[in-house]
């Protein structure tokens, strides 16, 4: 696991952008795993800019997105669709056909967690983009899944609601359940970079980073992928330093 401590988010994300610029680069046919949120936007923005100051393509680029909420679709500005839409999506000459996220609204839950599953066996990432959780989650696996987990519907933790609110008018409005890639998944991707800010996820950092490899911190298992590069600001590196 390589370490990479920023001074500041603007620094992470383009450090972030300097290793997703080298894949796409290398391989215009790479799989893309992507997250949402607010740490991995300045990643996209500093994408959208290469894009449109240098040219480069991503028309046969494919995608694949940890987690949706569920009962939530691109017709909604808070759905994950959306938000990848309108933060990466809609600014690159992707083809939409080519990014894949799991259905918030599907009327068989298992039978969608089957079909994405089916889908990552023929998709590998590779590169997987993640962000971690103040209680250790990557994607929206919560502490207590399972290392061999894979995608499934999650009941989402209290912690993470409170987290997630900022992104809707109210907490009331945050849905409780998600659908979600499994710890497994994210593992089987050629490469991890995982990004870090603000004081409040330094102790899951160093979880992360230096605490024992347990389920109670799924970000953890991180330690055991072979090519996994952290890059987290001051604040959210405290506790390792």
């Amino acid at each position: 696991m390589k370490v990479i401590i920023a001074k500041d988010y603007e620094e992470m994300s383009a450090k972030a952008f300097e290793i997703m610029a080298g894949v796409v680069k290398s391989n215009p046919e790479a799989v893309l795993g992507l997250a949402t949120g607010s740490t991995p936007i300045g990643l996209y923005k500093n994408m959208i800019a290469d894009h449109k100051e240098n040219g480069t393509s991503y028309k046969a680029i494919k995608t694949v997105n940890l987690d949706e909420y569920e009962g939530l679709d691109y017709s909604s500005d808070q759905s994950y669709v959306y938000f990848m839409r309108d933060n990466l999506f809609d600014h690159i000459d992707i083809d939409l056909a080519n990014t894949n996220i799991e259905n918030g609204k599907a009327s068989d839950a298992e039978k969608e967690c089957e079909r994405y599953n089916a889908l990552l066996e023929t998709l590998q990432q590779d590169i997987q983009i993640l962000g971690i959780g103040s209680n250790g989650h990557i994607a929206f696996n919560e502490p207590g899944t399972a290392f061999g987990s894979v995608t499934h519907v999650v009941q989402l933790a209290e912690s993470t609601i409170k987290d997630n609110s900022r992104m809707f008018a109210s907490i009331d409005e945050v849905p409780k359940r998600a659908f979600t890639m499994g710890l497994k998944n994210i593992m089987n991707a050629k490469k991890i970079v995982i990004l870090a800010n603000g004081a409040n996820k330094a102790k899951a950092v160093y979880g992360l980073v230096k605490g024992e490899v347990t389920e109670q911190v799924p970000a953890s298992i991180l330690q055991l992928h072979p090519d996994c590069t952290v890059i987290c600001d001051e604040a959210a590196a405290a506790l390792i330093k």
